[in-house]
């Protein structure tokens, strides 16, 4: 009689090990995306800049970030820098990659404001400053939830390349397991379990929230 390859024993004892993964996992992707949102947003409004000195070579950066790699940007970072532990070279090159797109989610939010509000900020004669915080900002940013919503989604399901960093998040946690265990099986499809557990009902919010805001 043939053997089951799944194993309800395994996959319960190995469940502990996951969860304390997810929570890297969610530390990760959490602080990713405070760096994303905010570097994102300075990203779009350095963009605008009058001056092609500032735009041009900002411009080469963010394409040169978008064309290589983030598994190959997390290996480079963290080799360059062996001090830095790797859950900080994780976040902050998660962060940074994404940033990079999240610059054209603000830029879209940013043209989106319709003209009027721009036309009456000029005639109130509002200080550049002023009218970009109290008047386009808050706007642009509602517009472009949803789209920073995906990205975040997103970089949750590409946590697994910090395994390459020696990160013990979940997949690398299964990978633990299972080299100790020869049960992969169970790992892993636990580990998808838990993707889908916290991407779903996070997507729902999200598709949600474009309905509320279209």
């Amino acid at each position: 009689m043939n053997e089951s390859i799944w194993d309800w024993e395994k996959a319960w004892e190995v469940l502990p090990k996951l969860l304390d993964g997810l929570v890297i996992t969610v530390e990760a992707t959490v602080v990713g995306m405070i760096i994303a949102s905010v570097l994102g947003l300075v990203f779009a409004l350095a963009l605008r800049a009058p001056t092609r000195w500032v735009r041009a070579p900002l411009r080469l950066v963010i394409d040169f970030i978008r064309m290589t790699p983030l598994l190959v940007q997390l290996v480079f970072v963290w080799l360059m820098l062996p001090a830095v532990p790797t859950l900080v070279v994780g976040f902050t090159v998660l962060g940074v990659h994404y940033a990079t797109y999240m610059s054209e989610v603000y830029r879209a939010g940013i043209e989106a404001v319709p003209r009027g509000q721009w036309e009456a900020s000029t005639a109130l004669n509002l200080p550049k400053a002023r009218m970009w915080r109290a008047v386009i900002l808050p706007q642009a940013i509602r517009n472009t939830l949803p789209g920073l919503g995906n990205y975040a989604i997103s970089m949750f399901k590409e946590t697994p390349y910090l395994f390459a960093i020696s990160v013990v998040e979940m997949y690398q946690a299964a990978q633990q397991y299972g080299a100790l265990t020869f049960s992969y099986i169970e790992a892993l499809t636990m580990v998808g379990l838990l993707f889908l557990v916290v991407s779903y009902p996070a997507a729902l919010l999200v598709r949600r929230m474009e309905i509320r805001l279209a």
